[in-house]
């Protein structure tokens, strides 16, 4: 997973009591229209296109508040910062890039620093720790450019394109061009620093809430007593439990009995059935079936979790809800978070999802694992593994050799220049690349957490074991290792700063999944990209898009329901999932009313997150279409000029990447010709 770091500034607004949202007048601009028309006609410019004088003067007057002048400034203030031609409108903006990235830079830098005892193994956290790792360095950026009247100057000079204008206009444009309408997209709202500091204190309690949720494992126990688990296995939810039930799909002992207790410890946490103490507690043995638990071979009684897990989501509701009034162009979270950040609606992303989740490729292949696996489908089936080769390989095995090849992180971080070289990197590429990427070892899962400037190294963090790094763990870091490669990349040897990064996250999690579905050709073993990858890709995005859609679903309730408590949403989301389930995966794999699509921990620390990963799957296929029948070599070069095309629109960067746009029906048509076969 990638983590969030976009200058994009989060908010919360304080509620009054009886959940009434206000919103100050002082918050409202005071520029007439007629003080606009005013100074449109007053303006004095050679720019080429004249349109956008008058674009970035009312974007201007729609930011500027009392606090910031009286009408008879504002018009001042336009006629003395309005560029006057095209050659003084590019020396602002090399100014504006090099300013910010500096601004952008450091605050990443600080925020890397705050929270590296959180996110990386160490000493006990104590409450100190946590309170910082919410402090937000760039939760005064907004106040301070807009009290400086930088905001002013960006917006009237580099006025804000809408996402239709974007895909509208954007053939047209130069890389300059494309450059000039993303410094519009830094200041399209006015958020008080207040604001932004309560919503970084809120994402960091999710996020801390989530990494510490551990699963003991060797002390689950079946209903006449035995471990199925190693004594010292402890997994994190979702993601190690998930990766557990896959590598029982290998010949191991135990396998399906140990896949369906993890179903079922899942069933809890969703439903959040789970007993509360036993959640990163080595101090009880639970079991699962009956729910009970013991201490000291004793039943004891522990209360459930209850709803802990949905007020995190709850509250990060509020944060959004709390933006609404401020984004006038995108006013609700859903909008921002699909035509803002992803840059594609929630209507077009649901409508791509269910045509594949509901296509008869889905059944045919669902056939093919219930005859590859000689029994029925379960709910968790949703994970089979089979169509990767590593499924007939032990995990064991694995396991042993990447604990002896990484001890620790930094044995990762110097084997990096190998793994690229492997790839098919140049010996110079492999070595700039591994330069600027650090690997330190995690507290949770892992993420990849990206530069902002361009002196500072992308980061990569992984799980790492006292025993080493155990294969599950290596594979999420291989996965890591994807975004921190397009991230130097697409920071690095981008031709604009302002053009850096991808259009979305999809993007990075695509590169990220190529990667990932290449560990085994790292550890030295056979590994090609044929029929079973495509199969692969398939079935990851019915598994994922079911998700997603969940994770969707639950925020337009939630608009719905505004003044839900955290029961409620329980209720609501569970009904959700059991209702995704059934319409479009009980006829495949069975099993009523399943709440598994619920389990995924990105919906309580990630809002929203969790349909880039499916449309990301979409990307990867696409982009190993185009790999299709390459060299090493050229593998290596064409992932250079994909990931520095910046941050286009997703449409046009991919036509520019493989010559087409991004859609299931390739995907599809894909299955289709090998299940014929």
């Amino acid at each position: 997973m990638k983590k969030h770091l976009l200058p994009i500034l989060f908010g919360f607004f304080l509620l009054v009591f009886g959940g009434c949202q206000q919103q100050n007048n002082s918050d409202m601009s005071n520029i007439s229209q007629a003080t606009i028309q005013k100074a449109i006609q007053e303006v004095k410019t050679d720019l080429t296109d004249k349109s956008l004088v008058e674009k970035g003067i009312r974007q201007a007057a729609s930011l500027w508040r009392a606090e910031d002048g009286s009408e008879i400034e504002f018009v001042e203030f336009v006629k003395g910062n309005i560029m006057s031609d095209d050659k003084a409108k590019e020396v602002l903006f090399g100014k504006l890039s090099t300013a910010f990235e500096v601004l952008f830079g450091t605050s990443n830098q600080i925020s890397v620093r705050m929270q590296m005892p959180v996110h990386l193994t160490g000493s006990e956290l104590t409450d100190i720790d946590y309170i910082f790792a919410g402090y937000s360095p760039s939760s005064h950026f907004s106040d301070d450019m807009f009290a400086n009247k930088v905001a002013f100057i960006t917006a009237l000079n580099f006025p804000n394109f809408t996402l239709e204008e974007k895909n509208k206009l954007g053939r047209t444009w130069s890389r300059l061009e494309w450059a000039y309408s993303r410094m519009g997209d830094i200041f399209t709202n006015r958020v008080p620093a207040s604001i932004n500091q309560r919503a970084s204190q809120v994402y960091s309690n999710s996020e801390n809430y989530i990494a510490g949720y551990n699963i003991m494992m060797g002390h689950l126990l079946t209903e006449d007593g035995r471990k199925l688990f190693p004594e010292d296995m402890v997994l994190l939810s979702h993601w190690n439990l998930r990766d557990e039930i896959k590598s029982n799909y290998a010949d191991v002992p135990n396998a399906f009995e140990k896949q369906q207790m993890i179903y079922k410890v899942m069933e809890h946490i969703a439903c959040q059935t789970i007993p509360a103490d036993v959640v990163n507690n080595p101090a009880y043995d639970w079991a699962p079936y009956s729910n009970k638990t013991y201490a000291n071979g004793k039943e004891v009684t522990i209360a459930a979790e209850g709803s802990a897990r949905y007020s995190h989501i709850l509250e990060t509701f509020k944060v959004e809800q709390a933006l609404d009034p401020y984004n006038p162009q995108l006013p609700t979270g859903i909008k921002r978070n699909f035509e803002g950040g992803m840059e594609i609606s929630a209507e077009d992303i649901e409508e791509m999802f269910i045509n594949l989740i509901s296509s008869p490729q889905v059944a045919k292949v669902a056939e093919l694992i219930k005859t590859r696996l000689g029994r029925d489908l379960q709910p968790y089936d949703i994970w089979y593994d089979g169509f990767k080769s590593r499924s007939a390989i032990s995990e064991d095995v694995l396991t042993a050799k990447t604990r002896s090849l990484y001890p620790d992180a930094k044995a990762f971080e110097k084997d990096m220049p190998r793994l690229l070289r492997n790839l098919g990197f140049s010996r110079s590429d492999a070595d700039y690349l591994a330069s600027k990427i650090v690997v330190e070892g995690a507290r949770g899962s892992g993420h990849a957490w990206g530069a902002s400037g361009r002196w500072e190294p992308a980061r990569l963090r992984t799980r790492v074991g006292e025993k080493g790094m155990d294969y599950k763990g290596y594979n999420i870091a291989v996965h890591e290792f994807g975004h921190n490669v397009e991230q130097t990349l697409s920071l690095y040897d981008v031709d604009h700063y302002m053009l850096n990064g991808v259009p979305n996250t999809a993007f990075t999690e695509a590169l990220a999944f190529i990667f990932q579905k290449r560990d085994l050709k790292l550890l030295g073993y056979p590994q090609q990209v044929d029929d079973n990858t495509t199969l692969d890709i398939f079935w990851g995005c019915y598994e994922i898009m079911g998700v997603s859609l969940v994770d969707m679903y639950t925020w337009k309730w939630l608009y719905e329901n505004p003044t839900a408590t955290a029961d409620q949403l329980r209720d609501a989301v569970v009904g959700i999932a059991r209702d995704v389930w059934n319409k479009y995966y009980e006829p495949v794999l069975g099993t009523h009313d399943s709440p598994i699509l619920a389990i995924y921990s990105h919906m309580v620390n990630s809002p929203m997150y969790l349909p880039n990963y499916p449309f990301g799957h979409i990307i990867e296929f696409q982009l190993e279409e185009h790999f299709m029948g390459m060299s090493d070599k050229e593998f290596a070069s064409e992932i250079k000029r994909i990931y520095t095309i910046g941050t286009l629109t997703p449409h046009y960067w991919m036509e520019e990447a493989v010559g087409s746009k991004v859609s299931t029906d390739p995907l599809i048509k894909a299955v289709g010709r090998i299940l014929e076969k």
